[in-house]
């Protein structure tokens, strides 16, 4: 659709907010992206309502779109009338009309700034600010009986002030609505957020169902119109926690027809839900929903106060679109003033072999439920199939020190695992209490002495207060041990009960945890959280996050789902996604698992450390998997988990990626390959279902000078979706591994098979 002129968009305000009839425009103002291609309009019609609207060159990307708020009343406090306290409430009913422009400010702003960690060392952030200020006069008290001593002043009704701030990047819009400090608004209970993104065309679509307790879905390709019909089919096999039968979750990428791509998502997630979207598919439009409290209520506000920011990133190239920074550059700069204590991490886990059901987090069988400090496991006969055992454990610090890692995850190590899953039980872990076969201090020292540390898991089981009630001992205790990282894990249903995972009070919840392990100097990787937001840059102490299905999934893993998510989940920040799965054959690890088969290559898997970026990245797989293929774990020792810079090569959502990766010189490298060499480079690329030969330019590289290169690839008669063959062998295992010298004027070929992929190191 072409742009249209200022006035006609400002004509179409009414349709924007629902209604049948235009209506004149009384406010207006335009802001330009700082390369000129994006355009934002604001306008405030005849009737007070607040729209804006965005473009791209002479493309319409959001039409006339409603801005405002349902509120359910204002508490602000008490006074004495009659030597009675009667309470006194502010404004119920919308911020959706009724407005006046009060203000207009304007500002500009460009810094380069450097991230403790990263995609890339720095990060340009440039844009140009509108910010509007509105007052809405004359809003109803909640209950004007109450309210008499108002009346009686002359004071019945309440006026607000509500500014919502645009800045426009050259990739992107961000804009969030502040409410300052005023005299009649102090508190007040959000109904809804009535934001609106109304596309101008029915574009192409990679979503996820919008859930209240998890992202773990495969990501669903359809129109804008198609998501009602397609909501079934894309829950797939859960049991789903829907708000609507058209709600999605951010980020949500689309592709127009005409090749624009474009992202809408939010940044700086603090003191507010999480936002969900309501498609409406017959207009082609999306609508904030944000995720209620266990009352229904959504957001409860104390001014001064601010959103998040809603972001409508926009490119005209897919790698564009992977190179934007525009969530992590609309969050605040790192809150730290000593960052030195935090590193990436490559490291081993006791865990795999629990996922596939080889091992077990539990200690025993013995009881059905257990009683923290009152269930003697010394009593009871172990089951013979725990995986945190002392052996065990020292078996992968073993193969983690040989092979040049930084650390040990592990799962299971403390007492409460036999009915941790129960979703009744609030004390489920005391964090600091191991099982009888898990000697703490000896394991550390052990790990220690090899060079490497153990990282701690806490799993909360969702009961957030008991995990409130036990940080500061759970911390001091890692912190007498020498633990300097840790997993933790929201399974099940929240506790307290009624809670989602996303509602506001859990978003400050994983906000208060993620604070008080920056204090202990300690590093976190949130499980089964709030899907990230770009908070990495204000606490890059938060150095992993899962929030979406990863490889744990196995056989439920479509083979396009690691092409989409660099689009959609990885633009809030980076992801655990646990890779490196080399045995994609679980029955071999558990024969009565119905989970047989992962739709992937082993050169797919190496991939992944470079497309599915994460300063924290496992090797996923068991020791002695690695040790049947060390050629092509050569790899992974290798590469780098930290970079100076990337260039994304080729890329569409849902078939391909394919990125490069230059290591920083004083980041971690992993191995003596890349840390003696002066410049070094990875290439992964990933595909879906679809076998194809890709090519790219090695144009990144310095001119003029060879380069040593190493290329993992698969196979000829690879397959990563054929699964196990008669003969009993695996096509996902098959691959090739050649050395070449290569140079910046090369050209590079690589067959991917399906669901495959390939990974390239390159050196001077």
């Amino acid at each position: 659709m072409k742009k249209t002129a200022l006035l006609a968009l400002s004509l179409l305000l009414l349709s924007a907010c629902g209604r049948n009839t235009a209506s004149s425009v009384i406010a207006g103002e335009t802001l330009s992206s700082p390369d000129g291609h994006l355009s934002l309009v604001f306008s405030l019609s005849g009737k007070g309502e607040p729209t804006y609207a965005l473009s791209y060159g002479e493309s319409d990307v959001v039409l006339p779109s409603k801005l405002g708020f349902v509120l359910r009343g204002v508490y602000k406090g008490t006074h004495a009338e009659n030597g009675q306290n009667i309470k006194d409430y502010g404004p119920d009913g919308d911020l959706l009309e009724g407005f006046e422009l009060v203000d207009v400010s304007r500002d500009s702003f460009d810094e380069t700034w450097e991230t403790v960690w990263g995609e890339e060392r720095l990060i340009r952030n440039h844009y140009n600010e509108l910010a509007v200020t509105l007052r809405k006069k004359g809003m109803n008290p909640v209950h004007k009986a109450v309210d008499r001593a108002r009346a009686l002043a002359n004071k019945g009704l309440f006026d607000v002030l509500m500014t919502v701030r645009f800045r426009l990047y050259d990739d992107g819009l961000g804009f969030r609505y502040e409410f300052p400090q005023q005299e009649d608004l102090s508190y007040f209970t959000i109904r809804e957020e009535c934001t609106e993104f109304r596309m101008a065309g029915d574009h192409t679509a990679w979503w996820i169902p919008g859930d209240l307790d998890t992202q773990e879905y495969t990501y669903f390709e359809s129109r804008i119109s198609e998501i009602r019909a397609k909501m079934k089919e894309a829950t797939d096999y859960r049991e789903p926690h829907h708000f609507s039968d058209a709600g999605v979750q951010t980020s949500i990428q689309m592709r127009s027809d005409d090749g624009l791509y474009i992202n809408i998502h939010e940044a700086a997630l603090e003191n507010y839900p999480a936002m969900h979207l309501e498609a409406d598919p017959r207009k082609l439009s999306f609508r904030c929903w944000l995720c209620p409290d266990a009352e229904g209520w959504k957001g409860r506000m104390q001014a001064p106060c601010k959103t998040p920011w809603r972001t409508v990133q926009v490119t005209d190239d897919a790698c564009k679109t992977l190179a934007s920074r525009l969530v992590l550059n609309l969050n605040e700069p790192c809150a730290l003033e000593d960052v030195s204590w935090i590193h990436p991490v490559k490291y081993l886990g006791v865990w795999w072999e629990m996922i596939t059901g080889k091992s077990t987090w539990a200690y025993t069988w013995d009881y059905s439920a257990v009683e923290l400090g009152v269930t003697d496991y010394s009593a009871s006969k172990p089951n013979g199939r725990h995986g945190a055992n002392n052996e065990n454990v020292r078996r992968y610090i073993d193969f983690a020190a040989e092979n040049g890692f930084d650390g040990v995850l592990v799962e299971g190590w403390n007492e409460g695992w036999e009915d941790w899953r129960s979703g009744q039980k609030e004390d489920v872990f005391d964090f600091v209490t191991p099982y009888p076969d898990f000697d703490v201090a000896a394991l550390n020292d052990y790990a220690h002495s090899k060079g490497l540390r153990l990282i701690m898991h806490h799993e909360t089981s969702s009961s957030t207060r008991n995990y409130e009630r036990r940080l500061d001992d759970a911390f001091a205790f890692m912190k007498r041990y020498g633990y300097d990282a840790v997993k933790n894990g929201y399974v099940g249903p929240i506790i307290p009960f009624g809670e989602g995972h996303y509602s506001q009070p859990m978003v400050d919840h994983y906000n208060h945890v993620l604070r008080k392990a920056a204090e202990n100097r300690i590093m976190i990787n949130m499980h089964e959280s709030v899907r990230p937001t770009g908070l990495c840059r204000t606490w890059p102490n938060l150095i992993g996050n899962e929030a979406a299905q990863g490889n744990e999934y196995r056989s439920r893993i479509k083979p396009h789902q690691v092409t989409v998510m660099p689009f959609t989940r990885l633009q809030g920040g980076p992801m655990d996604y646990t890779p490196g799965i080399f045995e994609s054959n679980i029955l071999r690890l558990n024969p009565d698992s119905k989970d047989d088969y992962m739709p992937t290559t082993l050169c797919k898997q190496l991939a992944l450390y470079v497309t599915m970026y994460s300063p924290l990245q496992m090797a996923g797989d068991l020791p002695e998997h690695y040790a049947e293929h060390m050629d092509a774990f050569q790899f992974i020792k290798d590469v780098a988990v930290d970079w100076e810079q990337s260039r994304y090569l080729m890329a569409e959502p849902g078939d391909y990626v394919v990125i490069a990766r230059q290591a920083r010189k004083d980041g971690v490298g992993a191995s003596a390959w890349c840390r003696g060499a002066d410049d070094v480079w990875f290439v992964g690329g990933v595909n879906d279902e679809n076998a194809r030969e890709l090519s790219f330019s090695l144009d990144f590289l310095k001119e003029g000078i060879e380069y040593e290169a190493v290329i993992y690839r698969d196979a000829p008669d690879a397959d990563g979706v054929a699964g196990m063959q008669e003969d009993g062998s695996n096509p996902g295992q098959r691959y090739v591994v050649e050395k070449r010298r290569l140079t910046s004027a090369d050209t590079l070929s690589v067959w991917m098979a399906r669901s495959g992929g390939f990974a390239v190191s390159l050196k001077l």
